[in-house]
């Protein structure tokens, strides 16, 4: 396909790499005769690096079909992360490299995962913007300082720690942001 008629999420193969595009700068010349331009800025998948890439309008780049299947987490298998497809329940084995830094946020039970195919390979997971963990370890609240907003650490049940605020205690289910992994209020 042309660089022209490439749109925000187009999933494109680069130099050997696949790459999904999230922003699109489009640059026209002042000078007679002068190429428009096009600046993508893409990520890789899997491992989400950034990558720059300019190109002439008629240059080309090869389309990728990305498949994207709703799937939900079923159990670890050693380090490797098990997701069920909802509708015909193929099984994926997802690497921890491929899942990341969204392994704090897989828990049993949850709708929302995507488990993202690129010639029926797993190459990506998709989680849902926003899931409830339990608090496993947080300081006790300070009595008297409800009148402060300050806010403490509190380690999660998936191992990832947050800060949470001061009335927050162990044993209670919050939602955290999986976009920003900010807490999100009670659940």
């Amino acid at each position: 396909m042309k660089a022209s008629d490439v749109k925000k999420g187009n999933v494109v193969e680069h130099d050997g790499t696949v790459y999904q595009v999230r922003d699109i700068e489009r640059s026209a010349p002042t000078a007679r005769g002068g190429n428009v331009t096009f600046r993508f800025t893409m990520y890789s998948i899997p491992g989400g690096r950034k990558f720059d890439l300019s190109l002439r309008a008629d240059d080309d780049l090869k389309e990728m079909d990305l498949v994207r299947r709703a799937a939900n987490f079923s159990y670890m298998d050693g380090d490797a992360f098990v997701f069920m497809d909802a509708e015909d329940y193929t099984q994926y084995l997802l690497s921890p490299e491929l899942v990341g830094d969204n392994a704090g946020y897989i828990v049993e039970e949850v709708e929302g995962y995507y488990v993202q195919l690129i010639d029926d390979a797993p190459v990506g997971l998709q989680v849902p913007t926003s899931v409830v963990l339990t608090v496993v370890d947080t300081a006790p609240e300070m009595k008297g300082s409800s009148a402060t907003k300050r806010a403490k650490p509190a380690k999660l049940n998936t191992g990832i720690e947050i800060q949470v605020p001061e009335y927050i205690s162990n044993d209670e289910k919050v939602w955290v942001n999986t976009t920003t992994g900010e807490f999100a209020g009670r659940a």
